[in-house]
């Protein structure tokens, strides 16, 4: 997440802008650039500022480890410098997995955006499988969750699995090879962009699942990165969270609202009333009339299982977090009047159903065995268990999907220029977890 500080968007702006060169350098490699085909585009903000911009397509191999992979088109869009003398070009990764870079421009980081121009052609890049770049139909299959009885992973999973092998045949009969959408295949694709675009040296900005991305891309086209500004750093490793830093992350929580008299004294620990609601949950779950999508009234049983994934859900951003204890309050008496809407509508509305992308891009990116056994032995006292990461490491080797191994997750080591932005109150991306992954750095 982006926090819009104006002395972090100086840092933003002056690290891109530091070393300015001449954008048009000569190309290195042996491959043939893609072509890349450029139009005029009238570009619209949410906010209803519109800026002409240019949208740009290429076309790449699907899966480059097949010659006779079909290709797919890529799409971005590509706001040109407001100077003469302008830096290589900054490429957007957006978060997720699944996040659109051209979205992300339309909403509130549209004025960064904007400013960068200052330094370099600014490009909106939606990868694989997202927004502009996405030909991969969403598979929505025949299986639901019960509602009159709460959720829990034992009864969840193997509908999940059955879905996931749904959906498998689904994309194959739709011609989509999903192992092609992984973050390494994703990586090449910014080197072949860099390559059509003409340039020696891109600059890249990633933000949660898109700093994943960048670091990769450290590893693919290392000669050819200018410098990077990284926020919200996911490691190569680190696609599943460890569920001890989930708790320390709850501590910091604590503490901010330990600094407010009136909060501080509704919400003394709120690890302990999260820990109470749970057992209260799995004891007697809460029983919630609910409207479904015909106007029918039905009874939704909601247990631990659900408060955790609102949690894990509500964590994503501080305001989410800031209605965090709240919820738990009204939990504790048994009030499901906050929360029930949300978790019929987020959870057990619709059938279970998958995009594809964000889902492939996770199981190969994957975890190493190591880890994994780490990750459950914490999950077994954290407040969140191990689903702040859900569907992950729930779907290992569904769709019939391999990981890309050790060597994809091994620690990046580079002398590129960085600028590394965390928060304490992200409750997905943790401070020790970018020092852990900057340490190479």
């Amino acid at each position: 997440m982006m926090n819009h500080n104006p002395a972090i968007s100086v840092l933003l702006l002056t690290l891109l802008g530091a070393s300015a060169i001449a954008a048009d350098l000569p190309m290195t490699g042996s491959q043939q650039p893609p072509e890349i085909h450029f139009e005029p585009y009238q570009f619209e903000a949410r906010s209803g500022e519109t800026v002409a911009a240019e949208r740009g397509t290429l076309t790449v191999p699907e899966n480059r480890d097949k010659p006779d992979s079909s290709g797919i088109e890529l799409g971005f869009v590509r706001f040109k410098a407001s100077v003469d003398q302008a830096g290589p070009p900054i490429i957007y990764l957006a978060g997720g997995p699944g996040g659109s870079g051209t979205g992300t421009a339309q909403g509130r980081r549209f004025p960064l955006f904007m400013a960068m121009r200052e330094f370099g052609d600014v490009i909106a890049f939606d990868q694989r499988g997202t927004g502009l770049s996405n030909h991969i139909p969403e598979c929505r299959t025949q299986h639901r969750y019960p509602l009159d009885e709460p959720l829990t992973m034992e009864k969840a999973l193997p509908r999940v699995r059955q879905a996931t092998e749904e959906c498998a045949a689904f994309w194959r009969e739709a011609g989509v090879d999903l192992a092609a959408y992984n973050t390494l295949e994703s990586a090449r694709d910014l080197d072949a962009l860099r390559r059509g675009l003409g340039v020696d040296q891109v600059s890249l900005w990633g933000i949660s699942y898109g700093s994943h991305l960048a670091l990769a891309a450290v590893k693919v086209m290392p000669d050819h990165i200018d410098r990077m500004v990284l926020t919200g750093i996911e490691g190569l490793d680190q696609t599943v969270k460890l569920p001890a830093r989930t708790d320390q992350y709850f501590s910091r929580l604590q503490k901010v609202i330990d600094q407010d008299p009136g909060a501080s004294t509704v919400f003394p620990d709120l690890a302990g009333l999260m820990k109470k609601v749970h057992a209260q949950l799995e004891a007697e779950p809460i029983r919630f009339t609910v409207q479904d999508e015909s106007g029918q009234d039905v009874t939704m049983a909601i247990g631990k299982t659900e408060m955790q994934l609102m949690a894990s859900f509500s964590i994503a951003d501080p305001a989410g977090a800031a209605n965090l204890p709240g919820m738990y309050a009204l939990a504790a008496r048994g009030d499901a009047s906050h929360i029930g809407g949300m978790i019929y509508q987020y959870l057990r509305r619709d059938p279970v159903s998958f995009r594809g992308m964000p889902e492939a891009m996770d199981i190969a990116s994957g975890i190493s065995r190591e880890r994994l056994e780490k990750v459950r032995q914490q999950a077994e006292s954290s407040l969140l268990g191990d689903l702040l990461n859900y569907p992950m490491p729930q779907l290992i080797g569904a769709f019939g999907l391999n990981d890309l191994g050790e060597d994809f997750r091994s620690p990046v080591t580079s002398a590129i220029p960085t600028l590394v932005l965390t928060s304490t109150l992200d409750g997905r991306t943790y401070p020790e977890a970018a020092a852990e992954t900057m340490a190479g750095f």
